[in-house]
């Protein structure tokens, strides 16, 4: 420890590390982590000192996966509520979805749109995906460059008009495109025949809704995903996996050497299709929330590392979108202040441990979009923490959630874990409802 350069000292009996869970110091100096040392270090003289208690310090949350809608769609939300809401959950890095803003982040120009917009309403530090459409092949290694993590594409309709899916051949120009420069596409995998081909009826009864998305339509689309990647030597990413009959898939081609990475998502992990009421759109995603014993098979994937990732997949719209007609509803789970509370439910159950809550939503997040930066607490990285109660139990009002529209499939839960404060590069960004104003930055891949 460096001494005189440091400017805080915060104190657990429970800090999660990448070597474990213990109890320790964490001197913080200019923003980084300059130590982590044994609970009884001395303090540097001059240093802020914040003893936490038994409360347990974890890195903070990385979430890849978020729907911002800014501009274009703000009255779905926006990067001031919808970085607050994530500060509020102990997020303290988010990276924006290409599309539901207009414009979508499909050239340079685009982006630049939304980094202006981004830039002085950011509660968290903040990066952008690139979108892959039909039209825009020229522009991705440009956005490139220009610093996106990745590129998104859907392979079936992305419900707007402005964000087209990619059809089989349109897919493969694409990808080898961006393995050209070792890009990563990320993927929303619903293949359009398998969709076609399901029976699609109407009205609010949830099963018809579950089977106008079966689980084939999943696992054929990410099996052909495996073959363009394992031709073109490519970096691919499945997006919100729900059906585990593709893990053996995956976790096949990744034993073949394939450069396939997989997540999966709050609402996946703790909400099944048994007790979704009929008309209950709240509870509407594509894909859609499985079976329990689907959910079981999730966590075994996690379990056994074959799926990397839990993230948000934060997509609110207003509430009006929301009708009880599963298929006219607007499908997506606004989660991002309860992700961590949620899974960490679920988890302990379960018998896992924050370790694991902080690998799967911190450390591999950050990991999947080369964020070296971020995702743990050790010298180097950023000061950026949660402070988690995680015995502690709260039941979600809906009118406690600070993104824009507050509709959420967790209204009434009792949840485990309740995030005291969430600090960004030594800084207390929000504590008990409050925040300071907007201080993240727009991040850049590799910068």
């Amino acid at each position: 420890m460096s001494g005189a350069d440091v400017n805080l000292v915060l104190r657990s009996t429970r800090v999660v590390t990448p070597d474990g869970t213990r109890p320790a110091t964490v001197a913080v100096a200019g923003g980084s982590i300059d130590g982590v040392l044994p609970y009884d270090a001395r303090v540097p003289s001059g240093a802020r000192r914040v003893d936490l208690g038994g409360d347990v310090l974890l890195p903070g949350l990385v979430d890849t996966h978020v729907h911002v809608n800014d501009p274009g769609r703000t009255e779905w939300e926006g990067f001031r509520t919808a970085t607050r809401a994530a500060a509020a959950g102990g997020i303290t890095t988010l990276l924006d979805m290409p599309l539901n803003a207009v414009p979508p982040t499909t050239t340079v120009g685009h982006l630049r749109t939304k980094q202006r917009v981004a830039a002085p309403r950011a509660h968290v530090d903040t990066g952008f995906w690139g979108g892959a459409v039909p039209s825009n092949a020229k522009d991705l290694r440009p956005l490139h460059e220009a610093g996106v993590f990745g590129f998104k594409c859907f392979l079936s309709p992305s419900g707007v008009d402005e964000f087209p899916e990619l059809d089989e051949e349109q897919l493969a120009r694409s990808l080898a495109e961006i393995a050209g420069f070792d890009g990563l596409l990320i993927v929303h995998a619903e293949d359009p025949r398998r969709l076609a081909a399901a029976p699609q009826r109407g009205g609010p009864a949830y099963a018809d809704f579950l089977a106008s998305r079966p689980r084939d339509a999943e696992n054929t689309a990410i099996e052909g995903l495996v073959a363009h990647a394992r031709r073109l030597n490519a970096r691919v990413h499945v997006l919100h996996l729900s059906s585990a009959d593709a893990l053996p898939t995956i976790a096949a081609a990744r034993r073949d050497g394939v450069r396939i990475t997989v997540e999966t998502c709050p609402h996946f992990l703790t909400l099944t299709a048994e007790e979704v009421p009929d008309g209950a759109t709240e509870f509407k995603c594509c894909p859609p929330i499985r079976e329990a014993a689907n959910q079981d098979a999730l966590w075994a994937g996690l379990a056994d590392g074959t799926i990397g990732c839990i993230v948000s997949d934060h997509s609110p719209c207003t509430a009006d979108l929301k009708t009880p007609d599963f298929a006219s509803a607007w499908g997506g789970i606004s989660s991002l202040q309860l992700g961590l509370p949620a899974v960490w439910t679920e988890a302990r159950r379960r018998g896992h441990s924050l370790d694991d809550v902080a690998r799967w939503m911190s450390a591999a997040p950050a990991a999947l979009a080369g964020l070296t930066r971020k995702g743990a607490i050790e010298p180097g990285r950023d000061a950026d923490f949660a402070v988690l109660a995680p015995d502690e139990t709260f039941a979600v009002d809906p009118a406690e959630l600070f993104h824009r529209n507050q509709v959420t499939a967790y209204a009434g839960r009792t949840l485990y874990g309740v995030v005291r404060s969430t600090w960004l590069r030594g800084v207390r960004i929000a504590a008990n409802g409050t925040f300071t104003a907007p201080t993240g930055r727009l991040l850049e891949r590799n910068r």
